[in-house]
């Protein structure tokens, strides 16, 4: 079968095509917006990536079009399938339908560390030799793609997304999937293009928890008011909570203060176990999604001490604190954060991960959220952990950063020009400084371009 996938680069649609050309069908697909690493991981799969979107691109015929959620009504490829006639499908509908039944399906939900989580658990599956598989929206390091069939008859982690299905679907895309185990670990305002409050984001939640079977799972994340308000509505499936409350039955304590070494304690119905987890990750948010992949991989079959160990050689997925490089002892580190309080909470972590360096934020609002002003009030506090930030206003942002930077306090400034951006990063850097940079886009390449100018610079 030929698939023709609209907005082939998007991170979920990528992967989904990833699968279907591992099932065998002949794939294609066209995108306006085409950068690494997904267009890095189609290219090496053999398939064939369409610049801009055109009525021209549907000849010959596919067999089957997949339309991901960016496009709409008016775009001219959308257009040519509906006045063809030709059959399509979301992407959601069409992973339910060709790779899900017959599977235990893990789903893992959340405003934040989503593709943390689902990359944990993956990872854990596979160190206790499931061979499960998997669609995460990045790529983890451990496997090199960001998603793969696995094993017949084997678990499959999904990432669970609350954005809407299609243009012709407006369901959360994580109605689709049907899971056994749901893991929902946080839940906050995000999505301001599509939802007008929390409340409208915590109904889609309680769909989600609609579909989970009374056999099935939930853990969810203690301490989160909307979570529980999403369980008020109705819950028909044994809930275990995880995180730090002393009534949790999942709960980590920190020994040391960046998160790089903590405790893992496990009440069971019948008994009490504890291990330790000495990793190369830092931040109490991500101690919080590992208790959440061992909470699943603990209810699969492994051992809570097995668990612990694998982490010891998880690697973060790209663009989650990757250090893309180092030159002269200044890091430049890429991360997908891109809501306050994801770039607080990086910040945090890595604040704590580095007692005598310095951290530079160099931040681009990006996300539809972003770009609306909706939570541009919380941006200021966001880089509080930070000793510098650096703002890009990109074309299409109509709303000025210059207020955000006056009530942070933190030196830095707004660029509007990628160049000059570069140039005074490059200009301020000094050994044992940190460029972090948080961006749910390519952010123009700035991270090799920083890299190159650094050598130039500094690397003698």
């Amino acid at each position: 079968m030929h698939l023709h996938i609209l907005g082939i680069c998007g991170t979920f649609m990528g992967s989904l095509a990833l699968l279907a050309r591992e099932q065998g069908h002949r794939v294609s697909g066209s995108d306006a917006g085409v950068y690494p690493p997904m267009s890095t991981q189609l290219e090496q799969a053999g398939i064939a990536l369409i610049e801009g979107f055109a009525a021209d691109n549907l000849d010959p015929r596919p067999d089957l079009i997949v339309i991901g959620n960016a496009l709409s009504r008016g775009n001219p490829e959308v257009e040519a399938v509906l006045d063809r006639g030709l059959p399509y499908v979301s992407g959601p509908q069409w992973l339910a339908e060709h790779v899900l039944p017959g599977r235990p399906v893990i789903a893992v939900a959340g405003t934040h560390g989503k593709t943390t989580t689902a990359s944990l658990t993956a990872w854990l599956l596979e160190a206790a030799g499931l061979a499960p598989g998997f669609l995460i929206g990045g790529v983890p390091r451990n496997f090199g793609v960001s998603a793969r069939l696995g094993g017949d008859d084997a678990p499959f982690v999904v990432e669970a997304d609350e954005y809407d299905t299609a243009f012709f679907d407006k369901r959360s895309k994580f109605v689709h999937y049907r899971p056994e185990i749901a893991v929902l670990g946080n839940l906050e305002y995000d999505h301001a293009d599509i939802f007008p409050d929390l409340a409208a984001i915590e109904r889609q939640f309680h769909h989600l928890v609609r579909t989970v079977p009374g056999k099935g799972r939930l853990l969810v994340a203690d301490g989160e008011p909307a979570l529980e308000r999403v369980l008020e509505q109705g819950c028909w499936t044994p809930v275990e909570r995880f995180g730090q409350a002393p009534e949790s039955p999942w709960r980590f304590e920190l020994e040391r203060a960046d998160a790089s070494r903590f405790r893992v304690v496990h009440r069971g119905a019948d008994a009490k176990q504890e291990a330790v987890v000495d990793w190369g990750l830092t931040g109490d948010y991500n101690a919080r999604n590992a208790l959440a992949a061992l909470a699943v991989a603990h209810a699969c079959g492994m051992s809570l001490a097995d668990g612990a160990e694998a982490l010891t050689r998880f690697e973060t997925p790209r663009r989650r604190q990757e250090v893309r490089g180092e030159v002269a002892g200044i890091q430049v580190i890429d991360d997908f954060a891109h809501h306050p309080t994801a770039i607080a909470a990086t910040l945090g972590g890595l604040r704590a991960a580095t007692p005598h360096g310095r951290l530079l934020a160099v931040i681009e609002p990006r996300s539809n959220t972003m770009r609306l002003g909706t939570l541009s009030e919380r941006l200021a506090s966001s880089v509080a952990s930070a000793d510098a930030a650096y703002w890009y206003q990109p074309p299409g942002l109509d709303w000025s950063l210059a207020p955000v930077v006056e009530a942070s306090g933190r030196p830095g400034g707004v660029y509007d020009d990628l160049d000059a951006l570069v140039a005074a990063l490059v200009a301020e850097a000094r050994e044992g400084d940190r460029l972090v940079v948080m961006s749910n886009g390519g952010f123009g390449g700035i991270h090799d371009r920083l890299l190159a100018a650094l050598e130039v610079a500094h690397g003698g």
